[in-house]
């Protein structure tokens, strides 16, 4: 028989919660996250998830890292981009064992923070899973997806069993030899849809039901495909292949208008700079206008620090 793994999920919020009760049924889970609230919740009551797939999860949970010890066979890494180098110093001392490092998290720079940790394998991917943090202990499962997944430093083999075992917990895994092509599909899609959505105050009918935000979401798309074309970048499926759906009524609209729109409504950093800023960023080097990705970058950085004024 063999062993069960033992997986640190680091971040348990929305995308976080759903991995964590989903491999709790085949693997050893252990949550790791900053919100302390979240953590007590989860030791006292369980992790629950409503919504697609409703269930509820017993795991081990800890806001402190001065509390993890022994051996994890793989890290995942579901936290906001901008906190992955600080948490990665923080879980020095659970490295030894040279687990697997992986991440699904959104924008760039993520991957070459996780190289920048000794030898450890890492394997780098995107899921089209989507939910929300509903509050302490509660995560809203609202759109099934699939997850690519493929290694960036190491081999195939190393992340195979982890494809098995994600399929096997209801969360359907495809194991690629790059997953650069699904990384730049998922890349685009939230550089664009994310901020469009926290500029609509998380409405997402209304990113929809605008004829002018249509015409602004497929400008912003065809700018930023034109980037990463620049960059050699290819794509596993269309950036709005679900957008197109929606508007073209083959896909239900849903009440999730992105994790940026959820950020603003409660005053907290976005990853604005890591998606939409990089193409403007990338724009300027290559000398290629990006001006609809321009504007709507300036104008969510404005919000982030209306938000910030907002609060009580």
């Amino acid at each position: 028989m063999a062993r069960s793994r033992r997986i640190l999920i680091v971040g348990c919020g929305a995308i976080g919660g759903i991995f964590a009760a989903s491999l709790a049924y085949v693997a050893e889970i252990v949550a790791y996250d900053a919100n302390e609230a979240h953590v007590r919740a989860i030791r006292e009551r369980g992790l629950r998830v409503s919504g697609a797939a409703e269930r509820l999860a017993r795991i081990a949970a800890t806001a402190s890292a001065a509390e993890l010890a022994g051996r994890f066979d793989a890290l995942f890494f579901l936290i906001k981009s901008s906190a992955t180098a600080s948490a990665l110093r923080q879980l020095n001392a659970v490295m030894a064992g040279r687990p697997l490092l992986v991440t699904l998290q959104n924008g760039m720079g993520n991957t070459e923070a996780l190289l920048s940790a000794g030898d450890c394998p890492v394997a780098r991917g995107v899921t089209t899973d989507a939910g929300r943090y509903a509050g302490p202990g509660h995560v809203e499962h609202l759109i099934r997806g699939k997850t690519w997944l493929g290694p960036i430093r190491g081999d195939m083999d190393d992340v195979r069993w982890l494809g098995a075992l994600l399929t096997e917990a209801g969360l359907p895994a495809e194991i690629v030899a790059d997953p650069m092509d699904a990384v730049w599909s998922k890349f685009v899609f939230n550089s664009v849809m994310n901020p469009v959505g926290a500029l609509l105050l998380g409405v997402n009918a209304a990113r929809y039901e605008a004829r002018e935000v249509c015409a602004l979401i497929d400008e912003m798309a065809a700018e930023c495909e034109r980037v990463v074309h620049a960059l050699g970048g290819r794509f596993a499926y269309d950036p709005l292949e679900y957008v197109k759906k929606v508007r073209a009524g083959q896909a239900p609209l849903s009440k999730h208008a992105g994790s940026m729109a959820q950020d603003i409504a409660r005053g907290a950093p976005t990853e604005i700079d890591e998606l939409t800023g990089f193409i403007v960023r990338e724009g300027e080097r290559l000398g290629i206008p990006v001006p609809a990705c321009k504007t709507v970058w300036r104008l969510v950085k404005g919000l982030e620090i209306a938000a910030r004024h907002r609060r009580p």
